[in-house]
């Protein structure tokens, strides 16, 4: 733990870390102005106003940020930013502005917009504003003391972010309820005094993600189960694991201290032995063999007790899956609230029926009209095979006859052979008079008239 008086000391003389602007050591005429006090009201140079500020408002948080501290003084800040032996005269302006702005308030401000019972833990620790700093509030005076502690609003959020997670990647995350006094000592290196820490807790309490409460005059913390929830009451159930986790500790330092009294007694009595003081040996190995005894009854109670509490912790997970699953079923009732056996199938039918129009209509649109005119599809289908089947024949043999003459025009005419000619010259002479004429094969043979 901190010393209950202890501050956190900005250090002089410089920026420590060596962040400064350039101009810091550059420009000595840059930083004369600078250092120089604020004009009474922005609107007699606002252009010198507004360098000014811009210049050593965000400096002024960048270097807490670079301290980790979120707790300003104006005695501190002109400490830590002198430069070769001057103090900016115009940080007091700077600190109204950012109080103006929200991004800085004053301590006791922050810790009565708080709603806390515990600000009582304050004796010693938070204390009252001095009487001239109350009255310069009533009577509407806006300086701000060079000893006023001011709150970096966004600083002490991180911190308080810091914290939480400090708490959730730590073995005493294992319950809720932890002793302020073991969260104060993770939060040792992470708070740099104790002031702080409290700031931070109060912060949590403000986000609603911390509770704490005092039980049998020891303070205990409740934090919040996840990072986005918020803290519950403490309850009985959490005051009884409290309790139980206490009583562990308290059980597990009583039989590390048996076992260390038990190696004594075993050491006292190997030395009597080699004294040869026999009775003095056989009273240590009786003190040993008590302390055995003792240190067994304590490890059966600490069993019990860590039997306990593992059914404790595996009844909170029990209960985390159980309200997981009850939170699915609700959602799934509420997704499956207006859906039925008869509305699926209904919609499956509906699904079918317009499918099975778009097919027919789809078969209309293949089908269609062309030109105007409709068309027999058996027919259509005879002559596409006729056509395939020409097209598979082989090429035909041309004739023999060299003399045979082929005629070529845009309508195929039929090949005549000779003896189809002779027939048809021997119908044309009967018809014209009885001429007969002579056959091809005799051709010798002279034509006589018919009587």
């Amino acid at each position: 733990m901190w010393s209950p008086g202890r501050e956190a000391q900005a250090p002089t003389g410089g920026d420590p870390a060596g962040l400064l602007p350039p101009e810091w050591e550059e420009d000595e005429e840059r930083m004369s102005f600078l250092f120089s006090a604020f004009k009474r009201s922005r609107e007699v140079n606002s252009t010198d106003w507004d360098s000014k500020m811009g210049f050593w408002a965000p400096l002024v948080l960048s270097h807490s940020r670079r301290q980790g501290v979120v707790r300003l003084r104006l005695r501190d800040l002109q400490e830590a930013f002198q430069r070769k032996g001057s103090v900016p005269l115009g940080l007091a302006t700077v600190l109204q502005d950012l109080l103006r702005r929200g991004e800085l308030q004053r301590e006791s401000d922050f810790m009565a917009s708080v709603d806390s019972s515990w600000i009582s833990w304050g004796v010693g620790v938070f204390l009252l504003k001095p009487l001239k700093w109350t009255l310069s509030n009533m009577l509407g005076d806006n300086k701000v003391p060079a000893e006023e502690v001011l709150v970096a609003v966004e600083l002490l959020k991180e911190k308080a972010e810091e914290v939480y997670r400090l708490y959730q990647n730590s073995p005493l995350s294992s319950h809720p309820v932890v002793a302020l006094s073991e969260l104060s000592t993770l939060c040792a290196n992470s708070c740099p005094d104790e002031r702080t820490f409290y700031l931070v807790l109060l912060q949590l309490q403000k986000e609603k993600r911390v509770t704490v409460l005092e039980q049998n005059g020891e303070k205990i913390v409740k934090f919040a189960r996840g990072p986005h929830a918020k803290v519950s009451p403490v309850n009985d159930v959490d005051v009884g694991v409290y309790q139980l986790m206490q009583s562990e500790q308290l059980l597990s330092r009583k039989v590390e201290s048996l076992s260390q009294e038990s190696e004594r007694c075993k050491e006292e009595a190997r030395r009597a032995c080699r004294a040869g003081k026999k009775q003095l040996a056989l009273r240590s190995l009786k003190a040993k063999q008590r302390t055995e005894k003792r240190i067994e009854a304590l490890h059966a109670k600490l069993d019990t007790v860590q039997g306990i509490l593992d059914r404790i912790y595996a009844s909170q997970t029990d209960q985390m899956v159980f309200n997981a699953y009850q939170a699915g079923v609700g959602a799934l009732k509420l997704s499956m609230k207006d859906v039925t056996v008869e509305k699926a199938e209904s919609l499956v039918d509906q699904i079918q029926e317009l499918c099975d129009t778009q097919d027919e209509v789809s078969q209309t649109l293949a089908g269609g009209v062309t030109n105007g005119l409709d068309f027999d599809s058996e027919e259509l289908e005879k002559e596409l095979d006729i056509l395939l089947q020409d097209t598979t024949k082989e090429p035909l043999d041309l004739p023999d006859n060299p003399h045979e003459t082929l005629y070529t025009n845009s309508v195929p005419k039929p090949r005549i052979l000779d003896a189809e000619l002779e027939a048809e010259l021997e119908k044309l002479s009967l018809s014209e008079g009885g001429l007969q004429v002579p056959s091809s094969k005799s051709p010798k043979r002279q034509l006589e008239p018919t009587l």
